[in-house]
């Protein structure tokens, strides 16, 4: 993740004084066990569990815009619990899951948490958010401020003219398949992904897209699946530039207020206050879970949509090979070839959709690693399909 959102918490000493006599639990906790490296990926598993529900409360990582609720909130109703043929509680401790919310025909079928986390807290999304962030695309087309997805991104982003990124389409930047170079390699202290957090930025132009526009190109545009987080970033310029609006108002505006989420959520600044749009919003389990409904629902406010009519289908499903059997990727959504989806972040963050079983699964989790698909990523495909066999099992005596 981005070494410069978080950065060396080296505040202790100028702010021990007032700031500590207003800090919460979680924030003293975190205090008192400061981590040594800036790097998130190197924090203890004790550090994690309390940094990542207090992002937007460490001073030196406290820039963020919020994201603000309406006057409603979209009621999630209990329903009769989901009977799932696994451990759950097990489950949730392999993973070491803070929060778990299952929604099925708009009803709650499972609320679980763990790790002190509580219904009322915020936890982190990291890379949840790029879905946000491309549903932001679709919104601003259907509100007219993009032409098409086919536009070149330097027609919106002129800053970008005269790089690599002349060839490539908004498309081929929701799709990670421009084409240009880039390293997304968290361990390796040269990669793009490490290098790009401590640029500094050309005069008056926005930190990513001084880095970005310097990368060369391997692929043509359109060839070559290549996960980047900085052009997710560069799409979060893009709708800021387009709509004149920051990313936290506009998703406010579109969503998060008439929809009806119950808490104001935040997004994560960076160094030349846009938001980190590949990363980093601060909301609850069930927020995240009513995001999913939202999606599943259409995305549409009283009834009416706030995405194109063509938009949903090709975001939700493969338009680019990762080399993986049986999945893709979207419109920054991850597909399975069975229809369903997710926005998926490290650290065990996920939203799934599956619009055949009206099923969410909103998790938030502390892996021991940030990434591990062979243990803990498995596992929970296992939980979902698990999931998804239970509201299987419930359907069949009403088909008799």
């Amino acid at each position: 993740m981005k070494k410069w959102i978080f950065g060396a918490l080296l505040f202790v000493a100028a702010a021990a004084g007032g700031f500590w006599v207003s800090a919460d639990k979680d924030m003293k906790a975190l205090i008192s066990h400061l981590p040594t490296d800036s790097n998130v990926l190197f924090w203890s598993v004790e550090q994690r569990d309390v940094g990542f529900r207090t992002m937007d409360r460490i001073p030196i990582l406290a820039k963020a815009n919020v994201i603000a609720k309406g006057d409603k909130v979209y009621p999630l109703p209990a329903g009769e619990p989901l009977k799932i043929g696994m451990d759950v509680d097990a489950y949730m401790k392999a993973q070491r899951t803070a929060g778990l919310v299952i929604l099925q025909d708009g009803k709650v079928r499972m609320e679980k948490y763990g790790l002190d986390f509580t219904a009322q807290g915020k936890w982190t999304s990291f890379s949840v958010a790029k879905s946000f962030t491309s549903t932001m695309v679709g919104a601003a087309i259907k509100d007219g401020y993009i032409k098409s997805i086919d536009d070149k991104v330097s027609a919106y982003i002129p800053d970008l003219k005269g790089s690599a990124y002349d060839d490539v389409t908004i498309k081929q930047l929701l799709t990670m398949t421009s084409g240009v170079k880039w390293n997304e390699d968290y361990t390796d202290p040269k990669s793009d992904v490490a290098l790009f957090n401590l640029h500094k930025a050309e005069k008056g132009m926005d930190v990513t897209v001084s880095y970005m526009r310097k990368l060369p190109r391997e692929a043509p545009a359109g060839t070559k699946w290549v996960y980047k987080t900085g052009e997710t970033n560069l799409i979060g310029v893009l709708v800021s530039s387009a709509t004149k609006k920051t990313l936290s108002s506009y998703l406010s505006e579109k969503v998060w207020a008439p929809f009806g989420m119950e808490q104001d959520a935040t997004w994560l600044l960076g160094s030349t206050g846009h938001e980190i749009s590949g990363c980093c919003i601060q909301a609850s389990t069930r927020d995240y879970a009513r995001f999913g409904a939202f999606i599943m629902g259409g995305a549409k406010i009283n009834g009416v949509g706030i995405l194109p009519d063509d938009w949903l289908a090709p975001a939700t499903s493969k338009q680019a090979d990762i080399g993986m059997a049986g999945k893709g990727y979207g419109y920054q959504w991850w597909t399975y070839d069975d229809g369903s989806f997710a926005a998926q972040g490290i650290f065990g963050q996920g939203i799934f959709i599956d619009p055949k079983r009206n099923l969410v699964i909103a998790s938030n989790s502390n892996w021991p690693k940030a990434t591990d698909p062979d243990t803990v990523g498995v596992q929970r495909e296992a939980f979902y399909k698990a999931v998804q066999a239970a509201v299987d099992a419930e359907a069949k005596p009403l088909l008799k």
